[in-house]
């Protein structure tokens, strides 16, 4: 099965291309071209929301998309042949189905590309010459194509909820003006696992049609069946599954991700790309014997959460959507990590696998105690949530000790590597974690006093946050590249993505010369941000960051380009609709926490949310000049229902927020001011 990879131009094209495309503010992603369909999008947006694949002449295309349920997840390898035909690959994973040594990886995975289509006989003859029209995604997918024999075929792909199943439904349409004799087969196929290294025994995987037999379909008329591929563990069956109904949850799943926290812009393209960036973000949620567990996916990680992708990414956004589902897998992933604090102050393990059951620290210690601190006094805020924060209190107060104890002569904080995990150069202090702990501290001393920590304490926890960003500067500041920015490390001397993180701090000291980095031909590439210059590897996850901080910083304009760009590439592009991970490893998988991240350029950077206590928030609303509004309704945060909403009015904004239907701000404000707002 081909699947899209990246086009990154390469060579003296690159630089001629980004040179233009930099040179004059960004002219081929103008206003103009994110407002409307770009002429080499592949996707439309529809009124309803979801997106469509109209097939033209621009095939053979494949590509991939992840959709996962509380029991599996699927990774969809699908496309349309030369010919017309669509093809399909389905790789399965089963994360609660284990095997000896119990490690990260070790779930029940199968891959099928069976295609029903081509075992159904018309009038005794097999269907033929299958010509797809369009195929559409919106937490579901759906393929509409014609064979010869008059027949139109529908396919609609989705992940149970809550079983251990991958169904899909199809739907045979008469568009003759002639009966048609229909036979349909019904198929079971079967197979157990050894059960020598199986953890629960031998697992049974089962894929089976639903419904088939012979008709006769008058024109006009359709009939419906379906495909189930399922696992169980030994003496367990999977329950009768109805394809209607399991269709009809998965669509009220997907209607709640998206009328919560509801983003309300004038660019479709934007407020489309946050509504699915939803739901990737929340659909990888796994109910393991270790509690729920929002895990990245990508084929590989499940049943697990690690310090990164669930505690520093995604866990410090949920409390904003108000899906308790997401809360408590990210309750469960500080408490995971809670269970390793020790009097000694050992590194945390990078990663919790195995259902809880054991742990990965192959990077030895990445950073990941601030990680852990900057998330969970984030998620704490956010939620408003006095017993949590309380339960997450002694969390916290504890990866700040061990951060402490990490100070180098310096006063930057050591580890041993950063996020990437060796993958590229990190020091002994990179410029990541220092930066995630000093807003931690930050976070710590406003949540402390909601808690009635004594004031002494969080005295010393701010003046701890201000010494340390007086040393990174002096550690970490210098000119790379003739860019007055950051060295990501104390000998680096080549321009990094991740110096945009300072800015998501409120850290501006060097922000001129770190955005004419990041937005340089030495770093921005046709998919975002090179993880180092001169690199065509890139990850998502710093771009994403960099968007976020550079909106924070009051570059809005700059910023706002950016991002349209991102966005239409990454939802209306070649591989869509996600965020995505990193290429070339993984060759850009869907993987979860990065949508978390998607959704935080909006909330923390163009509106500027930063918690501040249980009950309050600083706002700072960046409302770009070719706007004249923009709103975030249903926001859960604070343990309230919020709607903000930002209007022009002359040469100010007003800003209104509203508690339920209880108005607790309304304004004129300068546009980049930050106000409090206390519930």
């Amino acid at each position: 099965m081909t699947t899209t990879k990246s086009k990154n131009i390469s060579g003296w094209c690159s630089h001629l291309f980004l040179f233009f495309f930099i040179g004059i503010n960004s002219f081929i992603v103008s206003d103009a071209a994110a407002q409307s369909p770009a002429t080499d999008n592949r996707w439309k947006i529809n009124p309803d929301g979801s997106i469509t694949w109209a097939i033209d002449k621009r095939i053979p295309h494949n590509d991939h998309i992840e959709m996962s349920g509380e029991r599996m997840s699927t990774i969809v390898r699908y496309g349309v042949n030369a010919d017309g035909s669509f093809t399909v690959t389905r790789n399965f994973v089963w994360p609660m189905l284990r095997f000896m040594p119990n490690k990260t990886r070790n779930h029940l995975a199968r891959t099928s590309d069976w295609n029903i289509l081509t075992t159904i006989h018309a009038n005794g003859a097999p269907l033929s010459d299958e010509k797809v029209s369009e195929v559409t995604l919106n937490g579901l997918m759906q393929v509409k194509s014609k064979v010869k024999q008059g027949l139109e075929f529908t396919r609609t792909l989705y992940p149970s909820p809550t079983q251990p199943v991958f169904l899909e439904k199809y739907t045979l349409t008469n568009t003759s003006d002639k009966p048609l004799s229909v036979e349909i087969p019904q198929y079971q196929n079967s197979f157990t696992t050894e059960s020598g290294n199986a953890i629960y025994g031998a697992y049974t995987v089962t894929y089976k049609s639903i419904g088939g037999g012979s008709f006769t379909l008058e024109p006009g008329k359709s009939v419906l069946f379906g495909a189930l591929f399922g696992a169980t563990k030994s003496g367990e069956s999977i329950a009768n599954v109805q394809l209607d109904e399991e269709e009809k949850q998965r669509i009220a799943l997907v209607s709640q991700w998206k009328n919560n926290l509801v983003l309300e812009t004038p660019d479709q393209t934007l407020n489309q790309a946050f509504a699915f960036a939803k739901i990737r973000g929340s659909e990888s949620i796994y109910r393991t014997k270790g509690g729920l567990m929002h895990g990245p996916g990508g084929g590989a990680y499940y049943a697990a959460v690690w310090a990164n992708d669930q505690a520093e990414y995604i866990g410090p956004f949920f409390p904003f959507l108000g899906y308790n589902i997401g809360n408590e897998a990210s309750m469960n992933a500080y408490k995971h990590f809670a269970r390793f604090m020790n009097p000694d102050y050992k590194a945390i393990p990078s990663s919790i696998i195995a259902e809880g059951e054991g742990i990965w620290h192959g990077a030895k210690d990445r950073g990941d105690g601030a990680m852990i601190a900057y998330g969970a006094a984030r998620y704490a805020l956010a939620s408003g949530n006095k017993k949590e924060a309380e339960e997450l209190w002694p969390l916290i107060e504890w990866t700040l000790e061990f951060c402490r104890r990490k100070l180098t002569p310096e006063g930057v904080v050591a580890s041993d590597s950063d996020e990437l995990e060796n993958r590229f150069p990190a020091g002994k202090a990179n410029l990541s974690t220092s930066s995630l702990y000093y807003d931690a501290l930050l976070s710590a001393s406003y949540l402390g006093k909601d808690l009635g920590v004594p004031a002494r304490k969080l005295a010393a926890y701010r003046t701890q946050a201000q010494e340390l960003k007086t040393n990174m500067e002096k550690y970490f500041g210098g000119k790379v590249e003739g860019f007055d920015t950051y060295k990501y490390y104390e000998t680096n001397d080549v321009l990094r993505a991740w110096i945009c993180i300072p800015l998501t701090m409120d850290i501006y000291d060097r922000k001129k010369g770190t955005i004419d980095a990041l937005f340089s031909p030495r770093l921005w590439t046709a998919d975002g941000l090179s993880t180092q210059a001169g690199k065509e590897t890139f990850w998502d996850r710093s771009t994403l960051y960099a968007l976020r901080g550079v909106f924070a910083a009051g570059e809005k304009e700059k910023a706002l380009e950016f991002l349209k760009y991102y966005s239409n590439r990454r939802l209306l592009g070649d591989h869509v609709p996600y965020p995505v991970e990193a290429y070339p490893e993984g060759n850009q998988r869907h993987l979860s926490a990065e949508s978390g991240l998607y959704c935080r350029i909006f909330t923390e950077g163009l509106f500027g949310i930063r918690p501040t206590g249980l009950k309050s928030f600083r706002i700072t609303p960046h409302l770009p000049d070719q706007w004249n509004q923009m709103a975030l309704k249903k926001v859960h945060a604070f343990d309230a229902e919020l709607d903000i909403q930002v209007k022009r009015e002359k040469d100010k904004i007003r800003l209104t927020a509203y508690n339920g239907n209880k108005r607790v701000y309304n304004s004129l404000i300068k546009d980049g001011q930050s106000v409090e707002i206390k519930l």
